[in-house]
């Protein structure tokens, strides 16, 4: 492949598959909703339905449907893989705070649950924007100081991890 060609690499239920521009450019996409679409890809179609906000590169897709959760890595993502620098193997956190003052307006998850990499937490409404708050690695969900529906300081202490 050539050097300026982009080129992705795509994680599906533990399956890897890389395509790249020229993939891409053979398919047919047509869009029916925000979330879904219609792809002709060598001769068959299928239905693709989004069932979650895409976030650090990683959602869950119905593909005629079957559920599909879906890891994609662009080049430079390919790269800190193979120098061993993953972002997931390299952080390791202990809370959660607010990125801006706002108003916790959905709790994902529970005291307990594990969490992997990308998985939402909550839904923070600020500036009349929904904002997703999501985990950057595998953790395990401590404690929750907020509920749904409390306002919250930028740099408050949103969820705790174990």
């Amino acid at each position: 492949m050539p050097e300026n060609r982009k080129a992705w690499k795509v994680k599906v239920n533990g399956f890897d598959f890389s395509f790249d521009e020229a993939a891409v450019a053979e398919a047919s996409m047509i869009q029916q909703s925000p979330a879904q679409f219609n792809l002709l890809i060598k001769n068959r179609s299928v239905n693709v339905t989004l069932l979650e906000e895409p976030a650090c590169k990683k959602m869950s897709v119905e593909i005629d449907g079957e559920v599909y959760e879906t890891c994609i890595q662009d080049g430079l993502d390919q790269m800190l893989d193979a120098m061993g620098f993953s972002a997931a193997a390299t952080k390791h956190i202990k809370e959660i705070k607010a990125p801006m003052p706002g108003l916790v307006l959905e709790v994902a998850v529970q005291e307990g649950q594990q969490v992997n990499e990308g998985d939402k937490l909550l839904t923070l409404g600020a500036m009349k924007m929904e904002n997703s708050i999501t985990i950057p690695a595998a953790a395990v969900i401590k404690r929750i100081p907020v509920k749904a529906g409390q306002a919250v300081d930028k740099g408050q202490v949103l969820i705790e991890l174990e």
